[in-house]
């Protein structure tokens, strides 16, 4: 037996929550975890610096405490994100009741309009999509919109660019999709992101923007899960621009999500207006130091695509993985982060679709 197929063992054994999918088979996984050249050439680090005065170099340091009573690097991490996102982040939820306002037929594809009371008083729409015959349980994928005047339309495949269709393609590929639709659209037609921002944080002023997005999302995970044909073990997400952002918090803060696809949310905090009041605000500046490697390190190891377009990401992403790709390989030899740069601006490609298909359908084989 090799060494490494030795340490993998004993780390299976030791931490058995590991997930690991299929992303190793994918051609063009190498490509994905190499450095672009340029300025941003960062090699993948060996260690994760966690303060001025440690270095982590290992998963048992990562997630075992120090002391009893302590915490570890991991939970530290994960507290004061949660805590700086503010009580809404953390409230418990119930699984809402569902009324059905649509079903149609496309194709092989059953797509039901559902509305659901997602806080008190406030209602949503989402969409769920799903093979028309479906044989035992299937993956399940949480679908996050990007900032367009039809909302859930889009990713539900209604109208709007293919390239983003992401809800009828899981469903197309055999998964069943659920595609809610973002707080800042009082309808399915017409973002008003100011005053929908304005009134919640009106009624919730101790949580950030994103809180609610986080909390909806997981909402929206657990309606997902609840299905009868959906398998709990294999859920993913995907999100382009507005929905990447939600995607990255998603799967940062829940477990359940075993496979994400985050395309041109820009990653680093100063990459887009992350400090919009719907977003995190501008104290994200002022009040608090933290970026989004740490949140990437969160998802490790569960399979996390970058897709950037030299818009809100680019190569200038690259350190993020670099950085987050120490923790992933605390868990395995064969890290499941990856970056892909199509170089074409904002817009999803034809190419960047066929692989955000290609990652949540090898992520979420066999994951547990």
């Amino acid at each position: 037996m090799s060494k490494s197929l030795f340490l993998t063992l004993a780390l299976l054994y030791c931490f058995p929550d590991i997930s690991l999918g299929q992303i190793h088979k994918l051609s063009w996984l190498k490509e994905a975890q190499t450095p672009p050249a340029g300025e941003f050439n960062l090699a993948p680090l060996n260690h994760w610096q966690a303060n001025l005065d440690q270095v982590i170099t290992s998963r048992r340091q990562w997630e075992k405490p120090k002391s009893i009573g302590s915490l570890s690097v991991r939970k530290v991490i994960e507290k004061r994100w949660l805590e700086f996102l503010g009580p809404l982040a953390t409230q418990p939820r119930k699984l809402p009741k569902l009324e059905v306002l649509d079903r149609q037929i496309i194709g092989d594809v059953e797509r039901t309009l559902v509305k659901y009371e997602i806080l008190p008083g406030d209602f949503v729409e989402a969409y769920i999509l799903k093979p028309t015959q479906v044989d035992g349980k299937v993956p399940g994928v949480v679908v996050l919109h990007s900032t367009v005047e039809n909302s859930i339309e889009l990713p539900a495949g209604i109208d709007g660019r293919p390239e983003e269709f992401h809800g009828l393609g899981a469903a197309q590929r055999g998964m069943v999709a659920i595609v809610p639709r973002n707080y800042l659209w009082p309808t399915n037609h017409g973002i008003e992101a100011g005053e929908m921002a304005a009134d919640f944080l009106k009624k919730y002023p101790e949580s950030k923007g994103m809180a609610r997005m986080l909390y909806d999302s997981q909402v929206a995970t657990d309606i997902l899960a609840a299905l009868p044909e959906v398998d709990p073990q294999r859920l993913g997400c995907v999100g382009h621009s507005l929905g990447a952002k939600e995607v990255l918090y998603l799967a940062a803060f829940d477990q359940r999500i075993k496979a994400t696809v985050f395309s041109e949310g820009g990653i680093g905090k100063n990459f887009s207006n992350w400090d919009a009041p719907w977003y995190l605000g501008d104290t994200i500046h002022t009040d608090f130091s933290h970026d989004h490697e740490e949140l990437l390190a969160l998802i490790a190891p569960r399979p996390f695509l970058l897709i950037a377009g030299d818009s809100a990401d680019g190569n200038r992403s690259w350190p993020y993985i670099a950085k987050a790709m120490a923790v992933y390989r605390f868990y395995t030899n064969t890290p499941a982060i990856a970056f892909y740069n199509h170089g074409t601006g904002h817009p999803l490609t034809p190419e960047a679709e066929k692989r955000s298909y290609q990652w949540l359908v090898e992520g979420l084989k066999h994951a547990r």
